[in-house]
């Protein structure tokens, strides 16, 4: 029998948070998700630590009301509070970037501002890395516009047996979490930088990721506090840049590049996306948002210009659809843009 979202809160009000208010009425339940016999919210909490025994006691309770799966992300405000520890009696953490254990390497998809089709291209290069037969993860780190569960076609709930490693959901060849699968379509996540650090952290480290040979990661726009906290945490092997050609957003883009390169990550390459817009009646080519610009930033800066990506409507559809261009028509010129990075990204040992 489905339990009701009323039911799990008056469960959580007999849960204490360690000042003896339960955590209800302290605020710390945030994103509560109750679906059939399946909770999952976020404790919003300054430290650790001390809320350990709450959680495990909402655990406990949530369970004898009859929760089959129960998952609590626990975030800090503090930016010094680490996740929850996996492991009794853990030696503290080395400081600096750390492998993703059984990660071989992780690369990350940023572009400077948004709207650029930064998620499409993470998107079609993670399923043309795994029709190359690599072991791909992908990593949707863009919190605020989490769409690589619509562009990936999952649909389904992570799972957490044990209530601290999570279950990563899986399709086209690729391993997938994102928080977009922790909350519903159209819930806005509204959390401090801090929370979003702490996300990311355990998104990384609490997933159980297996055996992969690249992770993507797909960052938000700008550079803000889930690029730091990436470069800083992750020994990310480089960043692939995703721009338009146009002006505006080359601008935007050199000041992710600038922010890759204070944080000691390489620039392994850019692509410029909505390169040329070919008419489909016609086939009249017409440059819309300019042409050449992120050609002439990557020449400038030493690296590879990795695709041009035409703007087409049958990779916005594909990607509406929840079956990137890569996967839905593999023979199109498009899909085979994406295969030629992918294949280029392994003839260079990056992926």
């Amino acid at each position: 029998m489905a339990l009701s979202r009323e039911e799990v809160l008056a469960c959580l009000k007999t849960v204490k948070a360690p000042s003896g208010v339960d955590i209800v009425e302290a605020g710390l339940v945030r994103a509560l998700n109750v679906d059939d016999a399946a909770v999952r919210f976020v404790m919003e909490v300054d430290a650790p630590e001390p809320f350990m025994a709450a959680k495990a006691d909402a655990e406990e309770k949530l369970a004898a009301l009859g929760v089959s799966s129960v998952s609590i992300i626990m975030t800090a405000h503090s930016t010094k509070a680490p996740p929850p520890d996996l492991k009794p009696n853990r030696k503290s953490e080395p400081e600096g970037p750390q492998k993703v254990p059984g990660v071989d390497r992780i690369i990350a998809i940023a572009s400077g501002k948004g709207g650029v089709g930064k998620s499409t291209v993470a998107a079609n290069l993670a399923c043309a890395l795994a029709a190359e037969g690599r072991r791909v993860g992908m990593l949707d780190a863009d919190v605020y516009g989490p769409s690589q569960p619509r562009m990936l076609g999952v649909s389904g709930r992570p799972q957490s047996p044990d209530g601290k490693l999570i279950l990563p959901l899986r399709n086209f060849g690729v391993t997938m979490m994102s928080i977009g699968l922790m909350t519903n379509e159209d819930q806005a996540v509204v959390w401090r930088g801090p929370m979003l650090m702490g996300a990311l952290q355990q998104m990384l480290t609490q997933v159980q990721w297996g055996a992969l040979d690249v992770l993507i990661v797909d960052l938000p726009p700008g550079t803000g506090d889930v690029q730091m906290t990436l470069a800083q945490k992750a020994d990310l092997d480089g960043a692939v840049i995703v721009s338009t050609p146009q002006d505006v957003a080359l601008l935007d883009a050199r000041k992710g590049i600038d922010m890759f390169n204070q944080m000691g990550t390489p620039i392994i390459g850019m692509i410029e996306n909505m390169s040329t817009h070919i008419c489909s009646a016609c086939g009249h080519e017409e440059h819309v948002f300019g042409h050449g610009g992120v050609k002439a930033e990557a020449e400038k800066l030493g690296v590879p210009l990795l695709a041009e990506i035409p703007l087409h409507l049958d990779i916005r559809m594909a990607a509406d659809g929840g079956a990137p261009i890569v996967v839905s028509k593999p023979e199109s010129s498009q899909a085979q843009a994406f295969r030629a990075v992918a294949k280029a990204l392994i003839e260079a040992g990056k992926a």
